[in-house]
Parts: structure tokens; sequence; C-alpha cells
């Protein structure tokens, strides 16, 4: 199974800002089916997430929220880093998800 690219921040681009949250998202961009790396810091691969909730559940400073990505192959919702800022970098997000679709890079 294919994981979030580690090394994202060189081998990808930033393609736009998040209308809703302002965070920033990497390539490959192309809705519905190809929705990149959403996020820097809490980093959340839009492809590979499955939705499950692990890191919702995980996260003691709630920076994920839930967003719709209706007509996405992996799942209709995904959980983006919507308070990115607030992250405290216990990496619990990261270590939870079932897909390994989040990076925690620290500033």
């Amino acid at each position: 199974m294919a994981a979030i690219d580690p090394d994202f921040q060189k081998n990808q681009k930033v393609v736009k800002k998040d209308e809703k949250f302002g965070y920033d998202i990497w390539s490959p961009y192309e809705p519905p089916a190809k929705l990149g790396i959403h996020g820097t810091w809490v980093a959340v691969d839009f492809d590979l997430c499955i939705a499950d909730g692990a890191c919702l559940d995980a996260c003691p400073e709630n920076v994920f929220a839930w967003v719709d990505t209706p007509g996405h192959p992996a799942s209709a919702k995904k959980a983006a880093p919507a308070k990115e800022d607030a992250c405290i970098f216990c990496m619990a997000c990261e270590s939870v998800c079932p897909v390994v679709a989040i990076k925690i890079t620290p500033k």
C-alpha cells in the first residue's frame, strides 16, 4: 500500500490555497479524482485518506475537520487539517492513520 510521500515538500508544488481554511494544497490536484496533499506542517494526502476518523479522535488539539469530497474514489469526505497552526506535533494522528495518509513536519 502506498503512503504519503514523506518528501512531498521537495517533490510536489503548492497549487492553491484551501478556500475555507487557508492551508496549502500540493500537487497533483485534478478534482474530483486527484485531490493532492492538504496542509504543510500537518499534511493529509486526500488521495489516500479513507475517512475512518482515527486522526480526529487522536488529536488533542482538534486540528482536523471533516470536508466533503464527492466523487473521490477513496471516500466522499476527508479529514482536513483545518487548524494546522494549532498542532503541537505530538504525532498522535500520524501514528493512528491506518493508510499512512498523514505526515507531520514540525516547524
